[in-house]
């Protein structure tokens, strides 16, 4: 695969993920959904720390502002590495599944570091009202924005579980719970791809080798 390939996903799912966020962001108020099916809806939330909503600062003695800069300046190197990876892979020629799949990490890894970058320097708060784009009052600074999150599954929801399974029997579970956006979905997918294809990734030159 080229660079010229590779750079078209990157922008593709750059601008698909960014249109997806602006738009909820000036368009939902904080936690406001609409359900396109019974197991799909667009939910409104921010992402403050790491996966899952886990923060720094609840495992570190820091202030949240603080763990928030840490934790974006560790994406910044992050996705220097990935991109360098990504780059590597192209001049190398790498298989095509491994170039495609480093590229889905890469835009995922991206799209969500604009967030974290920017998002609390350009807009307001959205928690009662619809944010503002370029707000003369953001709500907070570089570096220290929310990952926007919108894309919710609740497949099944407060089903009992079996009286018989131990322990946990006739508790009450949902699936699928978490809220993720585009670029999350983008990172998940390039991640699944590896490990499902792992040998045919990294695997060509290896094999090569051994039929030389």
């Amino acid at each position: 695969m080229s660079l010229k390939k590779s750079a078209l996903i990157v922008i593709l799912i750059l601008l698909v993920d960014q249109i997806s966020k602006i738009y909820v962001k000036t368009t939902f108020t904080y936690q406001q959904s609409v359900e396109v099916f019974s197991w799909f809806k667009i939910l409104f939330i921010e992402n403050e720390g790491a996966a899952w909503g886990a923060k720094l600062s609840d495992i570190f003695p820091i202030a949240d502002s603080t763990g928030k800069l840490i934790l974006t300046v560790f994406r910044l190197f992050a996705v220097a590495g990935i991109g360098y990876w990504l780059f590597d892979t192209i001049k190398k020629h790498a298989p095509k599944v491994l170039i495609f799949a480093v590229s889905l990490i890469f835009a995922g890894a991206l799209g969500n570091i604009i967030d974290s970058v920017f998002y609390g320097a350009i807009f307001d708060e959205s928690y009662g009202k619809v944010a503002t784009l370029f707000s003369d009052d953001p709500y907070s600074s570089l570096f220290h924005g929310k990952v926007v999150d919108m894309l919710y599954f609740p497949i099944v929801q407060n089903a009992v579980l079996p009286s018989w399974i131990p322990v946990i029997g006739g508790n009450t579970f949902s699936f699928f719970e978490p809220v993720f956006n585009v670029a999350d979905t983008a990172i998940s997918t390039g991640v699944g791809i590896l490990l499902v294809f792992n040998k045919k990734a990294f695997g060509s030159k290896t094999d090569k080798s051994v039929e030389e």
